[in-house]
């Protein structure tokens, strides 16, 4: 595979309250740059997914960075032989990723993270370092559990991840008396679950900081099964980051 694309991916949680000004901005530069991906604005933050040439995407970056409410995102990437999208979406949203819960703020309460070295020692050994049992809880949808799941993960075969509160709610009990690690692929839908377990009185609980991405980039995939389901052509990733149908075009016949 000739690598000739950058892929970009991340999340922040920060007050804007510019939304129409930044979204043209971000979109003028996107442009001129030639990237394709989706960014989404929200007052409550930034999600962005992205691609293209290596330059251009590092320069759009850099460019981003001169907004100090922006600077320094922990982004996710990797290289593909081809830009994994179609078109530049920018756009303004109620919330960059939806759950229907106003109380719920991670820009102004971050939800308590685990890297993912410790969390692979964790798993290693069963249990967290106060002795605790682990419950690994996948906050994604089900089509994409199916892809890859961590071993022996709770799966509660969400719909969307808006479904969330409503099956908290109903099987809050199996949380109990464990440390429970709520994760998603990079990031954004675990941090607000992790939030909304901890508003419901649910202990011990963390985000896996950059989610699955960041675990395969940093752990290489132990205690994972199966690939990683993302939304762009690419489709999965395996523990390499590297997407499935590349790998599978590039198998002789």
């Amino acid at each position: 595979m000739l690598a000739t694309t950058l892929n970009i991916a991340g999340y922040r949680f920060v007050h804007l309250d510019d939304l129409a000004a930044l979204r043209a901005r971000l979109f003028e530069r996107a442009c001129a740059h030639r990237l394709l991906g989706t960014v989404l604005l929200a007052e409550e933050g930034i999600n962005l997914c992205l691609a293209g040439a290596p330059a251009a995407a590092r320069g759009w970056l850099a460019e981003l960075e001169c907004d100090p409410r922006l600077a320094g995102l922990d982004l996710k990437s990797s290289l593909s032989d081809k830009v994994p999208f179609k078109r530049l979406v920018v756009k303004v949203k109620r919330e960059i990723i939806r759950m229907n819960q106003p109380s719920i703020r991670p820009q102004t309460a971050r939800a308590p993270a685990v890297i993912a070295t410790t969390l692979a020692r964790w798993l290693d050994a069963g249990a967290d370092d106060a002795g605790r049992p682990l419950l690994m809880l996948d906050t994604r949808n089900a089509f994409e559990v199916d892809a890859g799941r961590f071993q022996g993960a709770a799966d509660w075969r969400l719909a969307k991840f808006s479904d969330f509160p409503q099956a908290l709610a109903s099987r809050r009990v199996e949380l109990v008396g464990k440390t429970v690690v709520s994760y998603c692929t990079g990031g954004i839908r675990c941090e607000k679950a992790a939030l909304l377990m901890v508003q419901a009185g649910v202990a011990n609980v963390w985000q896996l900081e950059g989610g699955i991405l960041r675990y395969l980039e940093t752990t290489g995939g132990a205690h994972f099964d199966g690939n990683c389901f993302v939304f762009d052509k690419r489709e999965t990733l395996d523990a390499t980051l590297t997407s499935t149908q590349s790998a599978q075009a590039s198998q002789p016949r």
